[in-house]
């Protein structure tokens, strides 16, 4: 009995900005890691950002550091990814993922959970 669901994609020109959110029915989520990835068309998924059980632990790959930030609701099991100055590389379909632990993993191994995804679209 796990759902995520993301949301908060759309269209977007380039130095725009998007909040996504992804709303957890899981049992024990403030327990579990999550992360955020993103696949475009015809390529691997990648990790975007993750944050650890509590909050207090972040990662962010290198092609959105200082312009994305993920926070997360414990009481409301909920994540969020923000996404500032995006960029067209950006444009991708954007998965919310729930950790087999608390701490933060960076592939897609370490995850056991997963949405359907929200696009994301940003033109030039």
């Amino acid at each position: 009995q796990v759902q995520l669901v993301e949301s908060g994609g759309g269209l977007v020109q380039a130095g725009g900005s998007l909040r996504l959110s992804c709303a957890a029915s899981l049992r024990g989520f403030s327990g579990y890691a999550m992360g955020w990835f993103r696949q475009a068309p015809g390529k691997d998924r990648d990790i975007v950002s993750t944050i650890n059980f509590s909050g207090s632990n972040t990662y962010y790959a290198d092609s959105v550091k200082g312009r994305f930030t993920i926070s997360r609701d414990n009481a409301n099991k909920t994540v969020y990814l923000q996404m500032n100055h995006l960029k067209p590389d950006d444009t991708a379909v954007y998965y919310c993922a729930k950790a087999k632990y608390g701490s933060i993993p960076l592939y897609p191994y370490d995850y056991d959970y997963w949405g359907q995804g929200t696009q994301v679209t940003v033109s030039s």
